[in-house]
């Protein structure tokens, strides 16, 4: 199940420690990112999986610009044994317009 960019708002201003992945390249990273994110560019995501290795059982949240890279993510990350991955519909586009 994915995640409306209201709820991840409403439960980072309630300081949950969440688990928050962004998959875009670094240059967007650096123009915007969501607080606590941990950014892993879609295209290393192989390469770096076993640093995300311990968040296998936990929920994790992935995210884009838009949530299309972030779609593909959750696919690759739940194919590899991730339970509980959603992607932030609507991406960085919707969350910067909170």
């Amino acid at each position: 199940m994915d995640i409306e960019v209201s709820e991840l708002k409403e439960r980072l201003d309630k300081g949950e420690k969440l688990h928050i992945i962004d998959v875009r390249e670094e240059w967007e990273n650096e123009e915007a990112s969501i607080e606590g994110s941990t950014l892993v560019p879609l295209g290393d995501l192989p390469t770096r999986l076993d640093e995300l290795e311990n968040l296998k059982g936990e929920e994790v949240i992935v995210h884009c610009k838009s949530g299309g890279r972030s779609g593909r993510a959750k696919q690759y990350m739940t194919n590899q044994g991730f339970s509980n991955v959603r992607n932030l519909l609507g991406g960085m586009d919707a969350f910067s317009q909170l």
